[in-house]
């Protein structure tokens, strides 16, 4: 007992230790300037979080952004093109701090339905801004990702922007959920359309819940995960 309790305790720092030093890799062709080199740059993420939960993607723009953290429009420009990079930007920083959570929590776990229920329950999680180096409201950028997520893919560039792997990390965690699939069923012929419709739920489902309430049974994590929890447990049984 006494070896087991150390060796948890012991496992427990060396995650303690490796947190600070995990960094999203977000690609950087999203930004002019990378805006965890700065503090500038980082009150620019925050803020513009704070604002598009507010007005949403369509009224945000640089203006208010510049009038709200006390500086000039040219200031942003110098860290972002255009709002829809600094979309594609808080999109990414929410994928990765979940797939961290995702790599973090699921490692160890023995194959099967209770790890596939485990990347469920992370899904529908507010991210922690422990795994970045913004003080941001995962609260906030989980809102805006329900709400603005469909629009960060579709355009006229997307295919232009998948090539660029603007969409990378998005992409990764689900063949991560997609691999788990493929663990508890081998023979399921459709683990890449399950997981792609898993992770487009988890942001959808709310949305429906905040907006057509009529339109979902899921008004809570507890009964989404629920809901998933018999979609899957029934749709991959042997």
């Amino acid at each position: 007992m006494i070896v087991l309790l150390l060796d948890l305790r012991s496992q427990s720092m060396v995650m303690h230790n490796l947190l600070p030093n995990l960094k999203i890799d977000i690609n950087s062709s999203l930004y002019l300037k990378d805006p965890e080199s700065s503090p500038l740059g980082r009150n620019i993420v925050k803020t513009s979080i704070d604002l598009i939960d507010i007005h949403g993607i369509e009224e945000f723009n640089f203006k208010k952004l510049a009038l709200e953290i006390g500086s000039t429009e040219s200031s942003v420009y110098r860290y972002f093109e255009n709002k829809h990079k600094l979309l594609l930007y808080l999109s990414t920083l929410y994928w990765g701090i979940l797939e961290i959570e995702f790599v973090l929590q699921t490692t160890n776990m023995k194959p099967g339905i209770d790890k596939l229920m485990k990347a469920v329950d992370i899904l529908f999680s507010i991210p922690e801004s422990q795994h970045s180096s913004y003080k941001l409201d995962g609260k906030k950028l989980r809102h805006i990702l329900n709400s603005e997520f469909v629009k960060v893919y579709h355009n006229k560039q997307v295919d232009e922007q998948n090539k660029a792997g603007y969409f990378s990390i998005y992409k990764r965690l689900a063949s991560r959920i997609s691999t788990i699939i493929l663990e508890v069923n081998p023979d399921y012929l459709y683990r890449n359309s399950l997981s792609s419709l898993v992770m487009e739920g988890s942001l959808n489902q709310y949305f429906l819940s905040e907006h057509f309430e009529n339109l979902t049974d899921c008004h809570s994590k507890a009964n989404l995960y629920l809901f998933y929890k018999d979609l899957l447990t029934n749709t991959l049984k042997r």
